[in-house]
């Protein structure tokens, strides 16, 4: 897919991107060897294969779940300005 001058005007307008008229034609080849390569990887016949969430085989580091802060729920409670079965009571703000 190969890209006009005014086309990628175009799109450095739409872009919000002030573009020198003098690297234009550098924009469009950069621009036109990236499409190059999209259009290479598309040509892969990719039938058959597993998309990855990762390129490489790693294993995920996780811990055990295992509970280590302790309770301080009744302590925290007791200094609310109002709590109830184990909730803090706010005055109403929308009517």
């Amino acid at each position: 897919m190969a890209l006009s001058n005014e086309q990628i005007e175009r799109l450095a307008k739409l872009a919000r991107l002030a573009l020198p008229d003098d690297s234009v034609d550098a924009m469009r080849i950069h621009l036109d060897s990236i499409f190059g390569i999209i259009a290479q990887m598309q040509a892969v016949d990719t039938t058959g294969i597993e998309p990855m969430s990762h390129p490489q085989e790693l294993a995920a580091r996780l811990r055990d779940d295992i509970v280590t802060e302790t309770d301080h729920l009744a302590a925290f409670q007791t200094v609310a300005p109002q709590a109830e079965a184990g909730l803090y009571l706010v005055p109403k703000v929308i009517e």
